[in-house]
């Protein structure tokens, strides 16, 4: 399985596609840590979200609990408290860090509202870089504001040596939005697809880079097709293979539902007793049923995984199109 912490709704940035910021949550309201023990070991990847969790001021003992939870901790940041991050990698070198921008400085500063933000946040990952972190890198979520700095973007990070991950703008009580759309759907459908076909002559020097950036461009077929309005290739586990944890300690299915799929609640239960109740099946029931559509990381990926064939043959296909000097399909 795979997890998502949610550990605060309250954020510094002021971001246009997602008004979490505007809905905060209290301090006191948040979760204890200790209740994070309750969360079982050996999953396969676990992330520390928000909001900003660097505003958390017991965050390094969020981190020093859930990193014995699994051998793949990461963190989502929009590195403006770049020292905190740094403190804490310093501590827990692999970790895995991302850090959320919204193209280069010109439009990341003003999408996000942060002064300085794009500058703090690459200051971030070059430190990172110098003390020997591996696993780090750019998160970026692609709408019609940003897509014309998706492909300079992902040159930077080639050229740095860093992963960069990325999205699409999606509606869900998560993000306060349900009328998110695609400024400019034709600028950004050609970013779209000249993106996949890049990641699939990824020119990055090693070899597990560009595998993964193969199957990267999967994953953004999917995001193109979830702005198309068109349905998931692969089927949905949220609430099977992926579960979140919001700010109060609940149990949550998945982050892109118009209201929370709460499945229980870890200040008073246990997650055993809380993933095997009546309430979780009938949440997995409705996850099944759901057309909403969603394409995101947190609940994209753990499909892929369990489903290989689909992906892997869409990637074989799409490079045999490119040697064959064809387009690829999305």
């Amino acid at each position: 399985m795979e997890c998502a912490v949610i550990t605060t709704y309250r954020c510094n940035a002021r971001c246009g596609m997602c008004h979490t910021w505007k809905y905060p949550t209290e301090p006191a309201e948040e979760f204890e840590p200790a209740i994070l023990e309750k969360l079982p070991a050996g999953m396969q990847r676990l992330n520390i979200t928000g909001g900003e969790p660097m505003l958390r001021e017991d965050i390094r003992e969020i981190v020093r609990i859930l990193d014995r939870k699994t051998n793949r901790l990461e963190v989502s940041t929009n590195g403006f408290f770049y020292d905190k991050v740094l403190d804490i990698a310093g501590d827990y070198p692999g970790i895995c860090i991302r850090v959320s921008v919204e193209g280069l400085p010109y439009r990341n500063n003003r999408l996000r509202g942060l002064q300085d933000g794009f500058g703090r946040a690459l200051r971030l990952l070059l430190r990172l870089k110098q003390m020997g972190v591996r696993d780090i890198g750019f998160a970026m979520t692609i709408s019609g504001e940003n897509c014309a700095d998706l492909m300079d973007l992902y040159h930077l990070a080639a050229l740095m040596d860093v992963e960069l991950a990325n999205a699409v703008v999606h509606n869900s009580f998560y993000f306060h939005k349900e009328d998110n759309m695609i400024a400019n759907p034709a600028e950004f459908e050609t970013a779209m697809v000249d993106f996949m076909r890049q990641l699939l002559t990824s020119p990055r020097a090693r070899m597990s880079r560009r595998i993964k950036d193969w199957f990267r461009a999967y994953i953004n077929a999917g995001l193109l097709n979830h702005a198309r309005g068109e349905q998931r290739s692969i089927a949905c586990g949220a609430g099977t293979d992926t579960f979140f944890v919001d700010p109060w300690g609940r149990v949550l299915a998945c982050n892109g539902s118009s209201m929370p799929l709460v499945m229980g609640d870890l200040k008073t239960h246990g997650f055993d007793e809380i993933w095997h109740c009546k309430r979780a099946e009938s949440i997995r029931k409705h996850v099944r049923e759901c057309r909403r559509g969603c394409w995101m990381t947190g609940t994209a990926v753990p499909a892929m995984r369990r489903r290989p064939v689909r992906p892997l043959l869409w990637v074989l296909m799409n490079k045999m199109r490119i040697m064959q000097g064809r387009q690829i399909c999305a």
